[in-house]
């Protein structure tokens, strides 16, 4: 806080538990509506000069900062991994790859925004937008807090981040590289602390005029509901029930080992992943079959065993939340392909869940309907593409999706139907540089490229 490291003004704690072990692995001050307070203030004291500071000024402790996640590569990934419980290989390439390309990309667009503009007879100029509140959350830890706090320090907004409290020791490691990257003092400030106190407290604080959030689409409402009584900018980044649906003629089997992939990474704990797969009545036993003998290779284990592909989720009520969503889905009449709600063989202790596949799943079963957050993969059919296009939109979310068809050009027709914000045809790959957003209450505003950075400017326009 401030340029330095200070103890918290408030006695409380947070226990940071290895979910694959379930010991304590590190003890972090739970901060409150003080800490919110003193952080902000430091903000707001910082906001005016890094404001008025050149893109080459702003770009030297950027390029610092990414240079220091690239040197840290290493012990990120075992952050990651302890935390979080991710595998390893998964931490390596995407918990700790992606943020060094997503803080590349930023650097690219710093040196190249045109952060003035003649319309007219106008000049307009892009500004920053003030103190952000950045509120990330557990399941992409420092790929969150890269996305939201990297793009507003290119804006030239001061940062007061908190981090999931799940998750606090990678944000913790990052906050270390801004020190050393020699941003001035109070451009960047962490408090650690919880959601009611910490994240309440920052989301309501009138000296905040940004609130960059990541979660649940309730805790999203609840923020954007405090946000809005002090008109302050939000951007939601919440939930979702995104759907993947196989067209006919579309290569199934492949589309099938992409979709039990996408579903199972990061041990299902990702918001944009593809947990319901629509697949035409005519190839649907083929493609459940497909399914389970993908899902077999998905075995939960030691994350930290460079062979697994599924670690534990993040707590013990994650656990049963998914668990729950199970034998709910059963009860209403699906059919278990693979997995269950039963512990992994051999994985007693640990907050593990069977990597699951289920069949026989209708559009008004909660597991179609909710966002699971687990290694559950629903299976839907469908009669025709009006049908396909109904089932997929059948839900309040609409972040992600996919579409497999015989030919670029059909795929992305019907995915022109879909009230989603990205969407990959046949396999398309992830662009860290195309908007990153959801429609309905999926979210507000974008993250990544020029479209994230945008988020954090305001605009003000000279007539001549």
């Amino acid at each position: 806080m401030d340029g330095s490291w200070r103890p918290s003004l408030d006695t409380g704690s947070i226990l940071v538990l290895n979910p694959a072990t379930e010991r304590v692995l590190a003890t972090v001050a739970a901060g409150g509506a003080a800490d919110v307070d003193a952080a902000v203030a430091a903000a707001r004291r910082a906001a005016r000069a890094w404001g008025a500071t050149t893109r080459e000024e702003r770009l030297a402790p950027l390029t610092r900062l990414r240079d220091g996640l690239a040197a840290h590569q290493e012990e990120i990934t075992a952050t990651v991994v302890a935390e979080l419980g991710a595998p390893v290989g998964f931490a390596a390439a995407v918990h700790a790859g992606l943020p060094l390309t997503v803080a590349g990309s930023y650097l690219t667009l710093l040196a190249d925004h045109p952060f003035e503009e003649r319309i007219g007879n106008s000049v307009v100029f892009a500004e920053p937008a003030g103190v952000v509140a950045a509120i990330t959350p557990w399941n992409y830890p420092l790929h969150q807090i890269v996305a939201k706090v990297v793009p507003a320090l290119a804006a030239g907004c001061p940062v007061v981040l908190k981090p999931a409290e799940d998750t606090p020791l990678v944000a913790r490691l990052f906050a270390r590289l801004v020190h050393e990257a020699g941003f001035p003092a109070g451009v960047f400030n962490l408090v650690t602390g919880t959601g009611p106190a910490a994240g309440a407290a920052l989301a309501a604080h009138p000296g905040v005029d940004v609130v960059s959030f990541t979660g649940s689409t309730a805790v999203g409402r609840s923020v954007a509901e405090t946000a809005g009584r002090g008109i302050k900018r939000v951007a939601l980044e919440l939930g979702g029930k995104s759907a993947n649906v196989v067209l006919p003629g579309a290569d199934l089997a492949r589309a099938v080992n992409a979709n039990v992939a996408n579903v199972f990474a990061n041990s299902g704990q990702t918001c944009s992943a593809w947990t319901r797969l629509l697949v035409h009545s005519d190839r649907y036993e083929e493609a459940v079959a497909l399914a389970a003998k993908a899902a077999g290779k998905y075995r939960p284990g030691d994350p930290a065993d460079p062979q697994t592909r599924v670690g534990p989720l993040v707590s013990a009520r994650q656990r049963e939340r998914v668990r729950g969503f199970i034998t709910g889905a059963l009860a209403e009449g699906a059919r278990l392909v693979v997995g269950g709600a039963g512990a992994p063989d051999g994985l007693a202790t640990g907050y593990y869940v069977r990597p699951t596949v289920l069949a026989g799943v209708t559009a008004d079963m909660a597991v179609a309907r909710e966002e699971v957050f687990g290694p559950v993969l629903a299976m839907l059919a469908y009669r025709d593409e009006d049908h396909a296009a109904e089932l997929a939109n059948a839900t309040e979310y609409g972040l992600a999706g996919g579409v497999w068809a015989a030919d670029t050009a059909t795929a992305a027709a019907f995915a022109r139907r879909l009230d989603a914000g990205q969407i990959d045809l046949n396999g398309g790959r992830f662009n860290p540089l195309a908007p990153f957003g959801g429609y309905k209450n999926s979210g507000l505003g974008r993250e990544l490229g020029r479209h994230g950075l945008e988020e954090f400017l305001q605009y003000k326009s000279l007539q001549y």
